[in-house]
């Protein structure tokens, strides 16, 4: 997740312009994005007359730099050291396939003599409307022209990273839906057939090989041994049975093994009550384990929101958790609890957490039976939470922004939960309500609807509601 992207770089020129400005602009550009963590690649600067494309044989020569290097990069940065001509880039572009960032370097008052000045500000517009004209996703952030040297810029890089996570992390995926969706929970009902249409692929398997898989462990495996040190320093297993740290141990060998075997890039579980009436213990913990690696994990099968924790993660470059709209906050209306019996990652938890019964389950299943529950309280912070849904096809998503507060909840509340902040929340779920979002919400730490939308609406092609 916190793998920064790769960009590949692009120099525009018109001829009439001073061509010196290119080679300054490439040896800047490089430095810079190098220092803020990220590798490049370009086009050789002997490879075109000035180093940069200035007519439509250029840019199909930068296509053909493109096309080879493809699965390198992430997202294309075209830089403006001047004004730049549109056809070389309309050639350069017709068939780019990863996010494009167009930066435009700004004049200088004292360097404005034919000779010397840029014109990128307006050069830039040039490139957005032949970009328009040809149906070429682009993005532009502000201010309209920047240079590589600010921290304006640094923070146009760190939004388009972002939004390059996104999409190369999403346009080609395979999602595990693991067990059947429970008849008692048809809103998480999702359409494999729209999930593919955006290229991800949607795994399915039945409970039975998990519990195979989970009982062929031979004693005293490795794996286990290592799964059960993992488990048994990610929580406090005071007062648990016997069983529940060894079940949950095996268990998550088992899911790690499928998670390798079809190469899963996220999951949706169904949780209860199968795993609990075989193996005696609830995988929360074991989610919560997979959520802290980086493999986002959604409970109840809730495959919508397996996808959105996956998007999330990307976007912040840090661990998502899946939670339920759940209650009221006394009677403020712009607060609520949000709650799950225990797949929330550690980063997101106040300490440790302590692994309980499923207070629920164990009414009818008895005491000892459901134990894997992590339960702790959500760590105050800046968060950014959505949701996405399968609907006539098409993929359907809502991202809004706020905050996981301090505020206090009972001792006896039991699972993983925190008081959250929306600003205007009841306006939220009544249009989250009425557009048939489910119970869930998916959320991150750190603001960053933003490039995450962006990424969605523009180069994935979700429909997405912003709050």
């Amino acid at each position: 997740m916190e793998k920064k992207s790769t960009f590949a770089l692009y120099f525009g020129n018109r001829g009439f312009f001073p061509a010196s400005l290119q080679q300054s602009a490439r040896d800047e550009l490089t430095r810079v994005l190098e220092g803020l963590g990220h590798a490049v690649i370009a086009l050789p600067a002997d490879a075109t007359r000035n180093g940069a494309v200035e007519t439509a044989a250029e840019g199909r020569k930068y296509a053909a730099f493109l096309e080879e290097n493809r699965g390198k990069y992430d997202g294309v940065i075209l830089s403006l050291p001047n004004f730049g001509d549109e056809n070389g880039a309309m050639a350069a572009f017709r068939d780019c396939r990863v996010p494009i960032l167009i930066q435009a370097y700004p004049d200088e008052l004292d360097k404005m003599s034919p000779e010397l000045r840029r014109d990128s500000f307006c050069g830039k517009f040039s490139i957005m409307d032949v970009f328009c004209q040809c149906g070429i996703n682009f993005t532009a952030l502000k201010p309209h022209t920047v240079s590589p040297s600010s921290p304006d810029f640094a923070g146009n890089i760190d939004y388009f990273d972002r939004l390059c996570r996104v999409v190369g992390g999403t346009r080609c995926l395979t999602l595990g839906a693991i067990g059947a969706r429970t008849t008692a929970f048809k809103t998480v009902r999702f359409d494999e057939l729209a999930l593919q249409k955006y290229g991800i692929t949607t795994e399915c398997f039945d409970l039975s090989e998990l519990f195979q898989r989970t009982r062929s462990l031979a004693p005293g495996e490795a794996a286990v041994a290592a799964k059960r040190d993992t488990l048994a320093n990610l929580a406090d297993w005071t007062g648990t049975p016997d069983h529940a740290l060894e079940n949950l141990s095996r268990l998550g060998v088992a899911l790690d093994a499928m998670i390798d075997e079809y190469r899963l890039d996220c999951l949706a579980l169904r949780c209860w009550m199968e795993i609990q009436q075989e193996l005696g213990v609830s995988p929360c913990v074991l989610l919560s384990e997979l959520n802290q690696r980086g493999i986002s994990a959604s409970c109840e099968l809730d495959v919508g929101n397996a996808l959105a924790m996956h998007t999330l993660a990307l976007a912040a470059g840090g661990p998502a958790t899946c939670l339920d709209w759940n209650n009221n906050y006394a009677d403020d209306p712009d607060k609520c609890i949000l709650f799950h019996c225990g797949p929330v990652p550690q980063e997101l938890m106040q300490g440790k957490g302590r692994i309980t019964d499923h207070a629920i389950l164990a009414t009818s299943l008895g005491k000892g039976r459901s134990c894997g529950c992590n339960t702790g309280r959500l760590r105050p912070q800046a968060m950014t939470y959505g949701s996405l849904l399968t609907r006539d096809g098409s993929l359907v998503a809502f991202i809004g922004e706020g905050e996981i507060t301090p505020d206090p909840i009972p001792d006896d509340f039991f699972g993983c939960a925190g008081v959250a902040h929306i600003p205007d929340l009841q306006d939220v779920l009544q249009q989250i309500g009425y557009c048939g979002f489910r119970h869930h919400v998916s959320l991150v730490a750190g603001q960053v609807m933003a490039p995450l939308a962006e990424a969605m609406e523009k180069y994935l092609g979700y429909e997405t509601m912003l709050f």
